[in-house]
């Protein structure tokens, strides 16, 4: 019998590749968000040069020193705006906590210590850069809230109490730490607070209790006030006030006391309310700011006399920061004052189509909360330079100079960037699942 040969064919051995890694879902940052972002900024840069005739008198640095200096404190917001919106918003949430204590501690240290601006402690120095801890504790409010709010809410649409009661109770604590600085501070994040309330579905009954207790603890610093009125430091008098404007070009208003500010907010509300038209009432010490805001907007007309050409920027005390919008509509008219209104409120309606987008309640909340923050604002800051509201110093977000109005703003704006990234797709919208804690899984109140 033959023996068989079989042949052997060799097998090549198969290589099995390894997978490739899924790439992650994630969607390019919102152009809207990000136009809007640019406008503004190169908005602030040409009308600092035109408002800062002030500075320019007393720098060392020549006609571009306050513009040098401005252009820093941007590039640094715009860096730190380009971290974030790189950062997952979910990982944000864990130093809420660490954030709004430091900011309490911030302005609690400020109250005791803090440099006397305007008659009133507001700021402190750090590395030589101005920390205004007002302007983060509104950012640790908006963020709380939003936090809080996404962890307690109902399945059905709603909040639960312990959802409520929390950021209530911080926003109460956040504002009577601002209420020494001025009542706008305090009445701004109460509206942001009562806005964010809105946002979330909370039941109407349970926003009219929060909205009492709000008005009962004003009510109690009223009471507290008239009570110790009496022991109250004098104001100076008014020839005394004249001499300092005189001396410095700026209104000095005195406070005395923890409560001392009252006096100061009763005569701007009178001031406000006087029946006598501005344009009748005789230039003073007193309205010497909302004087020549006026003349500047008048002097703007409709179409402007084009940045630099200001001319009551030479006159109008705080032209760079508290009363930037007077030099805008001087400078660019009607037309470019209204372009501004636009700009915010373009973000907020863009916050808005973002919200519709997010499958979960933190997001929608966040998004919505922080332009609902820069353009109450904005709001007010038009609101008071065109008269319609007393006098206060509010900064126009991302315009007016100050290096931590800047640097909150641009946080702000990092954070709705990164959901729009992470949260604002339907792509995303699993992984995003995955990334929040289960916690705060909460679907978003306006899809319910």
């Amino acid at each position: 019998m033959e023996s068989m040969e079989i042949n052997t064919v060799p097998v090549e051995e198969t290589v099995i590749a390894p997978p490739k890694p899924v790439a992650k879902a994630v969607a390019p940052p919102d152009k809207h968000i990000w136009g809007i972002y640019i406008f503004l900024v190169l908005i602030s840069i040409v009308e600092l040069y035109s408002a800062s005739s002030r500075e320019v008198a007393s720098s060392s640095m020549g006609v571009l020193g306050p513009v040098f200096r401005h252009l820093l404190m941007l590039v640094a917001g715009c860096c730190i705006m380009l971290g974030l919106q790189r950062i997952h918003y979910a990982k944000l949430m864990g130093w809420v906590h660490i954030f709004a204590f430091i900011s309490a501690a911030m302005m609690v240290y400020v109250m005791v210590a803090g440099d006397v601006v305007n008659g009133a402690r507001r700021s402190f120095s750090l590395l030589r850069i101005t920390i205004q801890p007002s302007e983060f504790l509104k950012l640790a409010a908006v963020l709380v809230i939003a936090k809080y709010t996404a962890r307690h809410m109902e399945a059905n649409g709603g909040v639960r109490n312990s959802g409520i009661i929390f950021p209530a109770a911080l926003v109460l604590m956040f504002g009577g730490l601002l209420i020494q600085q001025g009542m706008t501070n305090t009445i701004l994040l109460m509206g942001i607070s009562l806005s964010m309330m809105l946002i979330s579905g909370i039941q109407i009954k349970k926003i009219a209790v929060v909205l009492g207790v709000y008005g009962v603890f004003a009510a109690m610093g009223m009471l507290y006030h008239i009570a110790s009125d009496d022991k109250a430091t004098p104001a100076p008098q008014e020839a005394q006030v004249e001499q300092v404007v005189a001396s410095t070009g700026e209104p000095v208003e005195q406070s005395s006391g923890l409560f001392g500010r009252f006096g100061t907010w009763g005569s701007r509300l009178s001031r406000h309310f006087n029946p006598v038209p501005p344009y009748q009432q005789e230039l003073n010490a007193k309205n010497r700011q909302e004087q020549y805001a006026y003349m500047a907007q008048a002097n703007g007309g409709v179409f402007g006399v084009f940045p630099g050409n200001s001319r009551e920027t030479a006159r109008l005390p705080l032209a760079f920061s508290d009363y930037i919008y007077a030099i805008i509509i001087e400078d660019m008219g009607l037309i470019g004052g209204l372009f501004v209104i636009v700009l915010y409120l373009w973000l907020l309606g863009r916050a808005a189509a973002i919200t519709f987008t997010t499958k979960h309640a933190l997001p929608a909340l966040l998004v919505l909360g922080l332009a609902v923050m820069i353009v109450f604002q904005a709001l007010f800051h038009m609101a008071i330079v065109s008269g319609f509201f007393p006098v206060s110093g509010q900064p126009l977000p991302l315009i007016s100079k100050g290096g931590t109005s800047i640097l909150i703003t641009s946080i702000a704006f990092g954070i709705m960037l990164s959901v729009s990234r992470f949260a604002a797709r339907k792509k995303t919208a699993a992984e995003d699942s995955n990334a929040l804690p289960e916690d705060m899984n909460a679907k978003n109140p306006s899809m319910l």
